[in-house]
């Protein structure tokens, strides 16, 4: 579920579009009066070394790979939309 920023108007979403590209989000829906930006991420380094050191040996990368990709599919959604 993505969570809502709503502007006044489509100048204003157009900054705040901006803003979001800058923090690592990608648009992946824009129409008219919104658009749907999610943050593409692989997870943080530190975690990913944390799950290597642990589990690297039993695992083969395979819980590496697997955290990658929970973290993938699962990353923060905005939706921005224009009030009326």
């Amino acid at each position: 579920m993505a969570r809502i920023r709503r502007v006044d108007d489509k100048r204003e979403m157009e900054r705040v579009i901006d803003d979001f590209i800058t923090q690592g989000y990608k648009v992946k829906n824009q129409g008219e009066r919104s658009t749907l930006m999610k943050k593409k991420t692989w997870g943080s380094g530190g975690t990913h070394l944390i799950i290597a050191i642990l589990t690297i040996w039993w695992t083969l990368g395979i819980g590496n790979l697997a955290y990658a990709i929970y973290k993938y599919f699962t990353a923060e959604e905005v939706q921005i939309k224009v009030d009326e």
